[in-house]
């Protein structure tokens, strides 16, 4: 955690108080920070700033001199459409995914997502791993997060309203490289185009299979590969993101 969000509920100006387990345990054992110590602090869905510990005890932490006056940083304005992932790989992308600033999450199914990974009890613990990640890139708005288990009536009703300029498909055998796609001229792409995608889909291990890659292209989507690798979803996320923090 590089700071502690907290609820609303939990912050009274100049004042505040953390009651997570988890979060006193950072402060005590990771942090290792006395009473006294300045704490960095953020209010979920609001700004960030810093507060002194006033007080601790093993179930309860008291703050003093809070000062919230630092706006979160912007999102990045992309939406990720990915195909849901294994569950183990499900924390860690969303945690990444948050701490890189995505504003929109789509997980969706795909026909290589085995319906099993829909009852996994994670997806009930997407707020929690959202909150690691917010913490983790000092931030306190949170993604949006939608689920979608049936892949063609969303990709024809609904993902031509969120393609605002384009959209880019992660596909390891397209013969266009992600880093062509971003010198292509303005007339290759459409009218409105802009330095980046403002969606990118994304497939689980394995990948989308061809009658996927063909439904999001004629919805305007542009198959691109990220080299020559095949790398894991969680790796493939990380590279394509990072273009918007460079």
């Amino acid at each position: 955690m590089n700071c502690i969000l907290l609820p609303a509920s939990d912050i009274a100006p100049p004042y505040a108080q953390i009651n997570s387990p988890v979060q006193i345990e950072h402060i005590n054992k990771v942090l290792k920070l006395p009473v006294g110590a300045t704490l960095k602090i953020g209010q979920l869905g609001g700004n960030l700033g810093t507060a002194v510990i006033d007080d601790m005890s093993p179930s309860n932490i008291q703050l003093r001199e809070v000062q919230l006056d630092t706006p979160s940083p912007a999102k990045l304005e992309v939406t990720v459409i990915l195909a849901l992932p294994r569950p183990k790989v499900l924390r860690r992308l969303i945690m990444d995914m948050t701490a890189l600033g995505v504003c929109h999450i789509i997980l969706i199914n795909s026909y290589r997502t085995q319906k099993s990974y829909w009852q996994s009890p994670l997806l009930m613990r997407l707020n929690e791993f959202v909150l690691e990640g917010l913490q983790q890139g000092v931030d306190t708005i949170a993604p949006r997060i939608s689920l979608q288990k049936r892949f063609k009536p969303f990709v024809e009703d609904q993902l031509p309203s969120l393609i605002t300029h384009d959209a880019i498909i992660a596909h390891p055998y397209s013969d266009l490289a992600f880093s062509q796609y971003l010198q292509l001229p303005v007339e290759s792409i459409s009218s409105a185009r802009v330095q980046r995608p403002d969606v990118v889909c994304i497939g689980a291990e394995g990948g989308w299979v061809d009658y996927e890659i063909e439904l999001l292209c004629k919805q305007g989507c542009k198959a691109v590969n990220i080299g020559p690798r095949i790398l894991r979803t969680e790796a493939a996320v990380n590279v394509i993101l990072g273009q918007w923090l460079i």
